[in-house]
């Protein structure tokens, strides 16, 4: 019974990942001499931006009283998008430690996290964090935690991730606190997967919780209760962070299973491994939504069936992305990808080109709709004759911000369709309830709200439900041409203004070519914007000298007729660049 299994969530920047490397070097899991910043943030992508991405599980030893204790600690991501991640580690644990920072105080996703840990009955034990800091203000901190949550100040720990100050009282806490797993060792296998890789030489390894039961020995069958395939244990261990060999996991271990099986969609995140076929699954986890589409083209259209395979791997590694075939008369053969949001999509096309070497064009970001009872996300597929009854998604938004940012952040969501629903005071923090059209969000509203805050404000929304809406859909034509890729479904209010703005910026990213272009925005067959991109100019008239008026006229009379009959076998081929330059609109 000397297991602890627990987790850190805490809202983006509040330390975590340094609180975790403080617990890897007092527990001396890793030697001072290999310990570096974020030691868990093992992707180059999280210790370039400076997030957690991933959920990383890590095995600790300490000793307290004589007594050997096994810590299995999960560190979290903290950003909005990534809260899939966090829902996954804490059905593998059994407390949690709620991370605040001593400078923010508590922020929307310490409010998400936290409330999510309760409805799972974890433990939760309230820690202060960067105490060391000179504008860190405890008092009153202390005072949110115990409002917020009914924590008794007692109860509420100190600490400093940066110089380890209060981190050996925080693991007494775990170890007297979180209850010990459930060790029920006599009853067949029974692990449920919280995350998974793959390798090319052991297959897929799942991360598992073993719930009941022990692994049986090194090539036994093992099935997947949901998929109902079947694998072979290659190898048991755990991770130290490094996955490390063992003979064997047991009841309440956190730990992983090489498997053997080659074929990664055979292997989802919150099913069950057991020996038995005929077991009921554990209940695994709610199936996630994808919140915003974006279609990913091979920039080169040889690299198609690489991009699919790379796509599939990494699908794997991150359950929240969805993607689906599609085809495009502007980029070829692609993806519609769905993700949680913005920063995620983000993320993961960065991942895509650095960890599988596959290069994409994005298009831009959408949301589903519902037209006439059937769910739509690639604006393209739709029939505009045929819109007869168009919804679109609408989410619940928590806003936290300081009470003087109160003003200008209402004035913004206003702008963005948004409805007031309530307003509850935290101390010197308010938190705004609205209720908002997601498509509203997918643009550049989490940066204006940055912005508008001075970087105070923080987020958590949830999906509501597909309300009616008045829209239309907007196509982008290039020379006559309907660029696909760039169609959009747009409020009809706004549909004008966007149109104008889509030429606008195409005019500027678009090459000249030796004829003029026509860019132009329609509804339907009504034309609401165009911008014309002038032509390169030859001069043919340079070499004349003097003369009769009639010659020049003749040159440019046949340079005219060469430019109309270029115009109508000319193609403009639209670059990355260009779709890159509308993605930043």
């Amino acid at each position: 019974m000397n297991i602890r299994n627990f987790s850190i969530i805490a809202h983006i920047d509040h330390g975590k990942s340094t609180l975790a490397d403080r617990l890897l070097e007092i527990t001396g899991t890793v030697p001072k001499e290999k310990l570096k910043p974020q030691l868990l943030d093992s992707l180059a992508l999280e210790r370039e931006r400076g997030i957690t991405i991933k959920l990383a599980p890590v095995r600790l030893n300490y000793i307290l009283n004589s007594t050997l204790y096994i810590l299995n600690l999960i560190d979290t991501p903290g950003h909005v998008d990534f809260s899939y991640e966090v829902s996954r580690a804490l059905a593998a644990v059994e407390g949690a430690i709620l991370l605040v920072d001593a400078t923010q105080g508590i922020q929307a996703q310490t409010l998400a996290h936290g409330l999510a840990a309760l409805e799972q009955n974890l433990t939760l034990i309230p820690a202060i964090n960067k105490i060391d800091l000179p504008n860190a203000d405890i008092e009153k901190v202390k005072k949110e935690l115990t409002d917020t949550f009914g924590f008794l100040e007692s109860e509420i720990i100190l600490v400093s991730g940066k110089t380890g100050e209060g981190v050996i009282n925080l693991l007494k806490a775990i170890i007297e606190k979180v209850p010990p797993p459930k060790q029920e060792i006599d009853k067949p296998l029974k692990a449920l997967i919280f995350d998974s890789f793959y390798d090319s030489f052991k297959g897929v390894i799942a991360q598992v919780r073993i719930v009941e039961g022990q692994t049986p020995p090194i090539n036994t069958v093992i099935y997947f209760l949901q998929t109902k395939a079947e694998g072979h244990v290659l190898e048991t261990g755990f991770f130290a962070p490094e996955l490390t060999l063992n003979d064997g996991l047991k009841a309440g271990d956190i730990g992983y299973i090489a498997t053997g099986v080659k074929n990664s969609d055979k292997v989802r995140v919150g099913d069950s491994v057991s020996t038995d076929l005929t077991a009921v699954p554990l209940l695994g986890y709610k199936e996630v939504k994808s919140m915003v589409y974006v279609g990913l083209f091979p920039t080169d259209q040889d690299d198609y069936i690489d991009a699919k395979e790379g796509l599939n791997k990494f699908r794997l590694n991150d359950p929240a992305f969805t993607f689906e075939l599609e085809s495009s008369q502007a980029l070829g053969n692609g993806f519609r990808c769905g993700f949680l949001g913005l920063l995620h999509a983000e993320v993961v096309q960065e991942r895509l080109s650095t960890e599988f070497g596959v290069e994409l064009i994005a298009t831009i970001p959408s949301v589903e709709y519902e037209i006439d009872g059937k769910l739509v996300h690639n604006p393209s597929e739709i029939d505009p004759s045929n819109m007869k009854d168009i919804k679109e998604p609408w989410v619940s938004l928590k806003i936290f911000i300081p009470q003087n940012y109160i003003g200008s952040v209402m004035e913004l969501i206003q702008d963005r369709r948004g409805q007031f629903v309530t307003m509850q005071h935290f101390g010197a923090q308010v938190e705004l309830t609205y209720e908002m059209p997601l498509s509203e969000m997918v643009t550049d509203f989490y940066d204006r709200l940055k912005s508008v805050s001075s970087g105070f404000a923080s987020l958590d929304w949830e999906f509501l439900e597909f309300r009616e809406v008045d829209a239309v859909r907007v196509d982008i034509m290039v020379a006559g041409e309907k660029v696909d890729a760039l169609s959009s479904i747009v409020v009809k209010s706004k549909a004008e203004s966007y149109g104008r703005r889509m030429v606008e910026k195409l005019k500027e990213v678009l090459p000249r070519q030796n004829f003029a272009i026509a860019i132009q925005a329609a509804i339907g067959g009504t034309i609401i914007a165009r911008e014309t991109i002038s032509p390169f100019r030859k001069d043919v008239t340079a070499k004349l000298y003097g003369g009769d008026r009639t010659r020049k006229d003749k040159l440019l009379e046949k340079q005219k007729k060469g430019k109309k009959k270029m115009k109508m076998i000319g193609k403009v081929e639209i670059p990355q660049e260009a779709f890159l330059g509308i993605l930043k609109l």
